[in-house]
């Protein structure tokens, strides 16, 4: 679902890239960085998850231990 509902929160102030590859940078393959601080109380450093393409975007799975730190 696109859009705005009650139940999205937007974060204004991410960043979003795709990075390419760049040995300089330590970057050896190409990828999406979403950059936002607050993103770390939820998904800690080290820590993987799930991502789904989505009509217009993409999803990030949370599991339950991630979905705990997520609530507002």
């Amino acid at each position: 679902m696109a859009g705005s509902p009650p139940s999205k929160i937007e974060l204004e102030e991410a960043k979003v890239y795709i990075h390419k590859k760049d040995e300089s940078s330590g970057s050896q393959n190409i990828h999406i960085d979403v950059e936002y601080p607050k993103l770390n109380e939820i998904i800690e450093s080290g820590e993987n998850t799930f991502v789904g393409g989505k009509n217009g975007g993409v999803f990030i799975v949370l599991k339950d231990e991630m979905i705990e730190r997520a609530r507002i």
